[in-house]
């Protein structure tokens, strides 16, 4: 399918206006960028640009499209012409999928013509708002959960097709898995899961379940021992699987309680390398509380698929340059800086990121020692640079980047971004 109409109507009547007065062909530079973090976060992570530039290929207005536009009444006859026949054919930098981003960032620079680029606009947002926020979310709970792997099974809470894509901003934030299939098949993400608590009632005995589960699974499953009662349902599984059992998980209840009481449990009865997996409303303070307890892995669902509280990342698609001339925004509460953007981030010899600097103008900037430049080459002339970094390279990324922080920008708590912007021209 299309992603032409994944779009706002207004895209089209600026358009429109624009081929008729003449200006829709001025060289012009759109910027993404978000004017604060949300609430809480002290960091957020670029997400979503793969997504977007696969969606770019398929940004074409095909003759049904047309047909829909004219006999709705959103363009006219010359308008519907110059759709027919769109093809971005300029050119695209970016901060890296898996790049760390502040207020202010530079996430996305769009250069091409106003009626190229101002197309653009919706189908960037939409992408990039949602996967970042996802991703940003992910990220936190990534970090709480330390080196313990963490789930993805938040398809049941969202829309199918933004499962999908919460599915791969978690993968790329650290996640170790999903459950949803759809991501595994489009995007090589590992798929997990066992058994919900139907199957259990399904059956006259929780034994009967459990033993089903084995015949078709083996040892090595994980029984979910919570639909009834926790003590007989690990005993039970034990009992039918063996000390080898596979895991456990607890889906209910005073996790960090029932964990401790779970591993003590599964212990005298010699199962010791029985992992025990807890899911059940996780976000990242949960996550955080359960550090000490004897938990494996986490499954988290909701809290991944609604970015924890910050479903949107905020970010907006600003004009800031037309013919080499500046231009900005100047409303209250929604002013935005002129001219095309050059990014870097200085670092301590350690290695510590301590600054962004955001300096406007064409020029490269000047590097320090310790200086590494954000954006790279994503598209030139309409076509998509080659060797672009794959899903697993940008979760490598993060990683690294993640590392990079002072520690108290990785804290869950209300704060300033972890790194400041500076902007300099």
């Amino acid at each position: 399918m299309g992603t032409a109409l994944l779009t706002d109507h207004y895209e089209l009547t600026m358009l429109a206006s624009a081929l008729r007065d003449g200006s829709a062909h001025r060289e012009c530079v759109f910027e993404v960028f978000a004017r604060r973090l949300p609430k809480e976060r002290r960091y957020g992570v670029v997400a979503g640009t793969g997504r977007l530039l696969d969606a770019l290929v398929d940004f074409r207005f095909e003759a049904e499209d047309l047909d829909y536009l004219r006999s709705a009444g959103v363009v006219d006859a010359e308008t519907a012409e110059w759709l027919a026949a769109y093809r971005f054919s300029g050119d695209i930098d970016g901060y890296p999928e898996g790049e760390l981003y502040f207020p202010g960032s530079p996430i996305l620079s769009v250069r091409g013509t106003f009626a190229e680029a101002v197309l653009l606009e919706t189908l960037a947002l939409s992408i990039l708002n949602h996967d970042s926020a996802i991703a940003t979310a992910a990220a936190r709970m990534a970090v709480a959960a330390s080196d313990r792997p963490l789930i993805e099974m938040g398809s049941r809470r969202t829309h199918e097709e933004s499962a999908v894509a919460s599915a791969r901003a978690a993968f790329l934030a650290g996640f170790t898995a999903t459950s949803n299939l759809e991501a595994g098949r489009r995007y090589g993400i590992p798929t997990t899961g066992t058994s919900a608590h139907a199957f259990t009632l399904l059956h006259d005995t929780e034994k009967a379940a459990f033993s089903g589960q084995l015949a078709a699974l083996g040892v090595g499953t994980t029984m979910l021992v919570d639909t009834y009662d926790i003590t007989a349902g690990i005993r039970t599984a034990i009992e039918v699987a063996g000390p080898s059992l596979g895991a456990v998980r607890i889906d209910s209840g005073d996790l960090g309680v029932l964990a401790v009481q779970a591993r003590q449990q599964l212990d005298s009865l010699g199962a010791t390398d029985t992992r025990i997996v807890v899911s059940g409303d996780l976000d990242e303070f949960a996550i955080a509380a359960l550090a000490v307890a004897p938990v494996d892995a986490y499954g988290a669902g909701t809290a991944v698929v609604t970015g924890s509280g910050a479903p949107t990342a905020g970010m907006v698609y600003k004009l800031v340059e037309v013919e080499g001339r500046p231009v900005a925004k100047r409303s209250e509460n929604k002013a935005s800086r002129g001219g095309r953007k050059a990014a870097i981030r200085r670092y301590k010899p350690t290695g510590t990121a301590i600054e962004e600097v955001i300096l406007t103008g064409a020029g490269a900037p000047e590097l320090g020692e310790c200086d590494r430049p954000l954006q790279i080459p994503l598209v030139r002339s309409g076509d998509r640079v080659p060797d672009a970094p794959t899903l697993r390279d940008s979760r490598d990324h993060l990683a690294k980047a993640l590392v990079t922080l002072p520690w108290e920008g990785l804290s869950l708590s209300a704060g300033e971004p972890a790194v400041p912007v500076l902007f300099s021209s």
